[in-house]
């Protein structure tokens, strides 16, 4: 029982990441997309190789990790050119 409640939390977790990002060119959603999904996967990392305790510390390494990355992978914005003036002006 224990272990399918852990399978759910993580699931539950990658659920949100998949929705936490509304805006790709948004630094911040892009930050917590990436802690969401760096925390799920530590979570189940860490509590495939040291249980409850390593669950929670590889939630932790993950999410900071994951929004470490999300920040700083975010594209630039835009470019916005204007156009050329009409010919005859």
């Amino acid at each position: 029982m224990n272990h399918l409640l852990k399978t759910g939390a993580v699931g539950l977790l990658m659920l949100a990441s998949v929705t936490a990002c509304t805006n790709t060119r948004d630094p911040g959603q892009r930050a917590a997309g990436g802690a969401l999904i760096g925390a799920g996967a530590g979570a189940a990392l860490g509590g495939i190789a040291g249980g409850g305790g390593g669950a929670v510390a590889g939630a932790l390494a993950g999410g900071a990790v994951g929004a470490a990355t999300g920040y700083a992978t975010t594209p630039p914005p835009p470019r916005q050119y204007a156009p050329p003036p009409p010919p005859g002006y």
